[in-house]
């Protein structure tokens, strides 16, 4: 009894202090329209929700970089409180410095740094996508050098310090280039896993999902048909890679790069063959999000993955993207507020509707209006008709005006009013509202208010 009682602690000791801390919100389980883009300024945050949320679509995904040079606080809410209005889901990738030709290599010093910063700002999401840097089997990308055991250590670290600063970071992965060759400034993709793997053995335990380029290649014109490595594909050959090491995680798939030159395919065919992708291979249960590369890049070295000409108009394929049908999105925000203090008329009718007022604070992640929030009582001594009100943003104060009925019918009214969503589940405190509840027609009550008005009229003038 005592052996097993030892075994029994054993497994809890064990699964207690080795279950990975993983992002909790899978965003396939609620409707998800995976159509995105990469931007590299927020100013083509309007142009990008009218590509991504077009024909039925709602809540696509933007992909953008923030170094670290821009970690301003002021400057990155602004831009998400932008995306929350336009209904966007940022993939935020975290970037070192630009030293010359090279990104340098990012430093472990820096992680908090980067906590501190991204835990200021309220996410659009509760799911915050977070891609620690970028093509490390580049050398560029990584000081000049190609360093696979460095980047996982990283990697891994900065994972395990996200998931116990909050449940709600959602960590991803560099992407990697998966049509480079071994060569004295690249590493074949195969090999890279290889080494981090062999490195961190228990990485993917930490990871949330999976970044892919696939890329049409080569020379990106490859066919929208082609399978397999070095396509937009890519995605699907990385996955069973992974598998060969015994990796069975259902990873939910982030396409944050893809996307033909305008200088080898025609244009009028690429709106064809982003078609043809979204409806035959992008459909993968496991793909969540599609970013193409580059909304706004006309100029050396992007011009090729421009979706927008120097002269700010628009590819074809710009239109030929916004009529592909798409699927309104749901992500899951967080709800929450407080009610700063509520007043309600305080003399009733018991056969007439009153009137009140709360002043409350969105503490949440979601712009709050009448078509998402209600009012409620923890009783069913009052019944709430409508609540009117101009749209609350997250961290602002606002006032609601209610429309009531109480269903007793004389007495004094102390009762609680709280707000919810639609589907009733409570997203602030209780706070009392207080009447009195006079048995008589609201044309008696009229009088009565005339009586006390002239009363006070009297008072005021005096003899």
């Amino acid at each position: 009894m005592k052996k097993v009682f030892i075994f029994v602690l054993s497994l809890i000791v064990f699964f207690g202090t080795h279950s990975p801390i993983v992002a909790k919100v899978k965003p396939q389980d609620s409707p998800n329209n995976k159509f995105g883009i990469h931007i590299t300024d927020e100013r083509d945050l309007e142009n990008a929700a009218n590509l991504v949320n077009s024909s039925g679509g709602d809540w696509g995904y933007v992909t953008f970089v923030i170094t670290e040079s821009e970690r301003n606080h002021d400057r990155w809410q602004k831009t998400f409180d932008q995306m929350r209005r336009l209904h966007l889901i940022p993939i935020v990738r975290l970037a070192s410095k630009p030293n010359g030709d090279n990104w340098e290599i990012p430093q472990e010093s820096e992680i908090n740094n980067w906590i501190a910063f991204l835990n200021s700002l309220n996410w659009v999401t509760q799911n915050r996508y977070v891609i620690i840097a970028n093509e490390p089997n580049h050398a560029t990308e990584w000081g000049g050098t190609i360093d696979p055991d460095a980047y996982a250590t990283y990697l891994n670290n900065f994972a395990n310090k996200l998931h116990e600063a909050s449940s709600d970071y959602f960590v991803l992965p560099a992407g990697l280039d998966a049509s480079c060759k071994t060569t004295k400034t690249t590493m074949d993709e195969v090999t890279f896993i290889k080494r981090m793997l062999t490195r961190e053995p228990s990485l993917f335990d930490n990871l949330d999902g999976w970044t892919s380029h696939s890329y049409p290649n080569p020379d990106f014109s490859g066919k929208s048909t082609d399978t397999g490595r070095g396509t937009i594909q890519t995605f699907s050959w990385e996955l069973n890679y992974i598998r060969s090491f015994g990796i069975y995680n259902d990873l939910p798939v982030f396409i944050t790069e893809t996307g033909w030159s305008n200088q080898s395919v025609n244009s009028d065919s690429i709106s064809g063959m982003y078609k043809y992708a979204f409806e035959n291979v992008w459909n993968d249960k496991r793909v969540v999000a599609v970013t193409p590369f580059i909304l706004n890049y006309p100029d050396f070295p992007f011009s090729q993955f421009s979706w927008i000409k120097a002269d700010s108009s628009f590819y074809s394929y710009y239109e030929g993207f916004q009529k592909i049908n798409k699927t309104k999105g749901r992500p899951q925000q967080i709800e929450s507020g407080q009610i700063l203090g509520a007043f309600a008329q305080p003399i009733v009718s018991s056969d007439s509707d009153f009137v009140g007022i709360i002043v409350v604070k969105n503490t949440g992640q979601s712009i709050w209006n009448t078509s998402n929030l209600v009012a409620q009582s923890d009783n069913q001594d009052v019944s709430f008709k409508n609540i009117l009100f101009f749209d609350i943003e997250p961290l602002k104060t606002g006032l609601i005006v209610f429309k009531a009925k109480p269903e007793q019918k004389r007495g004094v009214l102390i009762k609680s009013i709280y707000l919810s969503d639609m589907n009733g589940k409570r997203v602030t405190n209780s706070f009392p509202i207080e009447a009195i509840i006079i048995r008589t027609t609201k044309m008696q009550l009229s009088g009565i208010f005339d009586r006390i008005s002239s009363y006070f009229k009297g008072v005021v003038k005096g003899p």
